[in-house]
């Protein structure tokens, strides 16, 4: 397969799976058997799309959360990229450990089964009215995606990347932007 310079490449508009901008470049290369890979005009990084036109790396979905803890940030942050990279089955184990993590963060005994985390964010109040739901998708995702020989797909990590963003925006960024009451 031979790859051929940057010249003569039709613009193409995409959000870059590296910096999340929305661009369109002419600049890159392609193969001879349908292959691109643009060049950033953002980022400078590349950015392939194979013949059937998917994207790689996707673009990481979900948005940042505010006021998150370090471990929360970098699990939630590990997650998206997953399902940029397409590595959906890992996506939603760590949607799944997630959970887990936020449950002890609140003040959960660690080392309980996983049930015991998701019953404590319920009994806390954590997790809002009607949620219990997604809560036990993200776990029976999560089991499925542990117990049995199943792969994930790219619409089930959406769907839970896209409750745990609620859940911790509900948890950590909704109270910090709160204004102090004035000091009496």
């Amino acid at each position: 397969m031979g790859w051929h310079g940057v010249n003569g490449l039709n613009s193409k508009q995409f959000t870059c799976g590296h910096c999340g901008n929305i661009i369109a470049t002419k600049s890159g290369f392609f193969s001879d058997n349908q292959q691109f890979i643009y060049i950033c005009s953002h980022c400078d990084q590349p950015t392939h799309f194979n013949a059937q036109g998917s994207q790689y790396p996707d673009v990481a979905p979900g948005n940042d959360v505010g006021h998150l803890p370090e471990e929360l940030a970098a699990l939630y942050k590990e997650a998206r990229n997953c399902v940029a990279a397409s590595s959906y089955t890992g996506a939603v184990l760590l949607c799944r450990k997630l959970l887990m993590n936020i449950g002890v963060k609140q003040g959960a005994e660690e080392g309980k089964p996983f049930i015991h985390y998701v019953n404590y964010l319920a009994e806390q109040g954590y997790i809002p009215p009607n949620g219990r739901g997604w809560v036990d998708h993200i776990r029976k995702k999560g089991n499925e995606a542990t117990h049995e020989i199943a792969l994930m797909s790219k619409p089930d990590c959406e769907d839970l990347i896209a409750f745990s963003e609620m859940l911790m925006k509900f948890i950590y960024e909704f109270p910090n932007k709160v204004p102090a009451p004035p000091a009496e």
